[in-house]
């Protein structure tokens, strides 16, 4: 039976990278070596670095005076390593879920940040609109997409300060002005990568504002001068990476992913709005075009571990909502098909012939 991937992260993943992924895990170009077992600084792998970096700036169409970084730790270690590097004065978090929670945690450990608004009395169901950003804040931060609730802010924000965003989950999904970022970040296991690696696209000139004194693995000017390397870098992550933005370009580039992506959620989105059994868990307008969540509607709950069985049955993979929120979670990155946007939607229709 042929498996349809909706998890949610670490993802699907185009077969052909994963191919090349895993020949060069055999032989790396030939050398008789494999990849997992090669020195960093081995001649024919900084090419890698190099090319991968080159397709990050042409396919977001990134400015001079950006550097593109690939670094350990998850986004999660961004939370803390955005305000040790930007915080001076005053830091501000939009707050559209679980991460964005997260990260404005951390930045209260390196002084003031400020809440602007929040969607957490209606379960992040919505994004928050006209909110107030304090014109001497260092950064206003936002998280694009929100993978556990299903919301996504899918258009650049007007914004007084510069901004810093989280695009772990969205990233190569839509055209993106990186000029209004001083910093942009995320984990690689949606879009962009298998899991171990972590982006980082940071303005140059924004960094060295800061009057307290950053340890060298937490400063991004290290990194920055290493060119990724000051320490051992995550190699078959960063080769995986590599593979999908040629993917990508292949297909046509971040517009094109845009257009499938829109596609998808299309299809979906007009699925769970037809059937009576099920409904659809966020504002309508704030719809993330990534994770499509959904539940049993009124009347149905007590048929949702029944769905849960019969779509699993139909080789539905990693549809089960997270576990905060329940119900299901469809999960459209870039890899994700027709064919199994399809199949999910044949599996929720043959569900309500049955019931």
């Amino acid at each position: 039976m042929k498996k349809y991937n909706f998890n949610a992260g670490p993802s699907k993943l185009p077969r052909e990278v994963m191919e090349a992924t895993a020949a060069a895990c055999l032989d790396f170009e030939g050398s008789g070596l494999s990849l997992m077992e090669m020195s960093h600084r081995a001649k024919n792998f900084q090419p890698v670095v190099d090319e991968t970096v080159a397709l990050f700036k042409e396919l977001l169409d990134i400015p001079e005076g950006y550097s593109v970084l690939f670094l350990g730790g998850g986004a999660s270690l961004q939370f803390c390593m955005v305000p040790f590097n930007l915080l001076e004065h005053k830091a501000a978090y939009l707050n559209t879920g679980v991460w964005a929670k997260k990260a404005l945690a951390e930045a209260k450990l390196f002084g003031e940040a400020v809440e602007v608004a929040s969607s957490a009395e209606s379960t992040y169901s919505y994004i928050p609109k006209d909110f107030v950003i304090p014109t001497d804040a260092d950064y206003f931060h936002i998280t694009t997409n929100n993978t556990i609730y299903g919301t996504e802010i899918r258009r650049e924000l007007d914004s007084p300060v510069p901004m810093v965003a989280d695009m772990s989950s969205d990233i190569f999904s839509r055209p993106i002005d990186v000029s209004k970022y001083n910093l942009i970040y995320g984990g690689a296991q949606k879009n962009l990568s298998m899991a171990g690696v972590t982006f980082v696209i940071v303005k140059d000139e924004c960094l060295g504002k800061v009057s307290r004194q950053i340890p060298t693995m937490l400063d991004y000017r290290t990194h920055i001068k290493g060119g990724s390397m000051f320490n051992t870098p995550p190699t078959v992550p960063i080769y995986c990476a590599l593979q999908t933005l040629k993917w990508i370009k292949k297909c046509g580039g971040v517009k094109e992913m845009e257009r499938r992506a829109l596609e998808r959620a299309k299809v979906v989105y007009g699925e769970i709005d037809r059937n009576k059994l099920f409904r659809g868990t966020v504002a309508e307008e704030d719809r993330s075009v990534m994770n499509l969540c959904f539940v049993m509607n009124d009347g149905y709950k007590e048929l949702e571990a029944d769905f849960m069985q019969f779509a699993t049955e139909r080789g539905m993979v990693g549809i089960k909502g997270h576990r905060s929120v329940g119900g299901f979670r469809a999960s459209c990155y870039n890899a994700m098909d027709m064919e199994g946007v399809n199949a999910l939607v044949t599996c929720m229709q043959e569900f309500e012939k049955l019931h």
